[in-house]
């Protein structure tokens, strides 16, 4: 499914071991603490597994993992 999918990059993107407790409200910057490259490397690892293109104009309208998977789910 894509939400565990993202989860799974954003996980390996940020060092982030356990992600149990990541809903599709959690915020990459609020919640994860991640910085804009840390957002531009997700964005990028998401774009090159699911086949998409996330334009920067889309990704800054993103405030949650739920919106991403919105997203995907929508380009898919």
């Amino acid at each position: 499914m894509v939400f565990e999918k993202i989860v799974e990059i954003i996980g390996e993107q940020l060092g982030i071991d356990d992600m149990s407790e990541v809903t599709m409200n959690t915020s990459l910057i609020k919640d994860l603490e991640a910085d804009s490259l840390d957002a531009v490397e997700i964005i990028m690892a998401i774009e090159d597994e699911f086949g998409v293109e996330i334009p920067d104009d889309e990704a800054e309208k993103f405030k949650n993992i739920g919106d991403i998977v919105k997203y995907v789910e929508a380009k898919k």
